[in-house]
């Protein structure tokens, strides 16, 4: 295992204490070798490794070349089990699952515009499918990864912004299908818990970095981090004014397992970091300080079909309802960049 990786699972092992509730217990993660996703499932695995606790991950994957990558210090583990397919095809497991996690979707905006319906399709009818999976166990959890783009366009008034508060999204528009089949995901938990019983909870994710992302994924923090790997300037492809707020990957994951175990069914919960805040600009001189020699560049190119833009300018999480579970982030952007880095390296 990637030495950072190693350091980042034993943190998060060492945050949180209610492990035992996994004893004994199967846990289903769809979307198994995602960014996000990943680190759930090492987290689980070291567990059992440790602990001998007796747990056992499935991870639903459509891709089983990639997973077999990501996952290639655990392919022997036994329990650890690959289902491929599409999450949107049918689920059939013929065993007792304790927990369902449901974290497949294509969250870059780099899909938007050149596959909006493989974008949308994952958070709905994968969540029909995963929500239905749930009633058939009597799950004791259901997880839905949402994101932060449910909240639409909303004034800088409301920011940080609250759980309740939603600004406006377009439908109309193909960019739309991120956000308003997350927005219907939200609805779908919310509709089967209400009618059948669905332990379901909710996290809306904001701008999440750390080691395993995507330097591909056309999202920003990635770009950044690509180019240093490459030894070139950052380019910006904007004025860089927009601001958000960037959390590490180990504040995030021990806030996933604390609205999985400790969050009240049917209730979303910001997940983020509203203490590292700052714009693209800011960011990227952040990003460069860890490559001297390298420099950032503005440069605005014409808008083209493929990458579609978001228009919010600001993006930053309350997180009240986090803090009365207990958690809040520590890692700082200049400390969670720099393990990003090496973690490539």
């Amino acid at each position: 295992m990637n030495a950072i990786i190693k350091e980042d699972i034993n943190t998060i092992i060492n945050q949180f204490e209610n492990w035992d509730r996994f004893k004994n217990k199967t846990i289903l993660i769809s979307g198994a070798n995602g960014f996000l996703p990943a680190y759930l499932v090492e987290t689980l695995i070291e567990l059992d490794n440790r602990y001998a606790m007796n747990i056992k991950v499935i991870a639903l994957v459509r891709n089983y070349e990639k997973a077999k990558i990501r996952f290639s210090h655990h392919i022997e583990n036994k329990h650890l089990q690959f289902i491929v397919q599409d999450v949107c095809d049918p689920i059939a497991i013929d065993k007792k699952i304790d927990f369902i996690i449901h974290a497949a979707s294509q969250a870059s905006p780099k899909y938007y515009g050149v596959d909006p319906v493989g974008t949308l399709s994952p958070n709905v009818i994968g969540t029909i499918n995963l929500a239905k999976l749930g009633i058939e166990n009597n799950v004791e959890s259901f997880l839905y990864f949402s994101s932060s783009e449910v909240y639409g366009e909303l004034p800088e008034s409301l920011m940080p912004v609250k759980e309740g508060v939603f600004g406006f999204i377009d439908p109309a528009r193909v960019r739309s299908c991120y956000g308003e089949s997350k927005r219907m995901g939200e609805t779908i938990c919310v509709s089967y818990h209400h009618q059948f019983g669905l332990k379901s909870k909710i996290v809306r994710p904001f701008h999440t970095y750390g080691p395993g992302m995507m330097l591909d994924d056309g999202r920003v923090y990635a770009d950044f981090i690509s180019n240093l790997i490459s030894n070139k300037d950052i380019v910006l492809n904007s004025d860089g004014s927009a601001r958000r707020a960037f959390c590490y990957l180990t504040d995030a994951t021990v806030g996933f397992f604390k609205v999985l175990l400790d969050g009240k069914t049917g209730e979303a919960y910001n997940i983020g970091n509203p203490h590292e805040e700052y714009s693209i600009s800011e960011l990227a001189q952040l990003v460069i300080n860890l490559k001297p020699g390298l420099k950032v560049i503005v440069k605005i190119p014409e808008t083209t079909g493929q990458y579609l833009k978001s228009t919010v300018s600001k993006n930053s999480p309350n997180i009240d309802k986090m803090i009365d579970l207990s958690w809040e982030p520590s890692v700082s952007a200049k400390i969670g960049f720099e393990r990003t880095f090496k973690s490539f390296n």
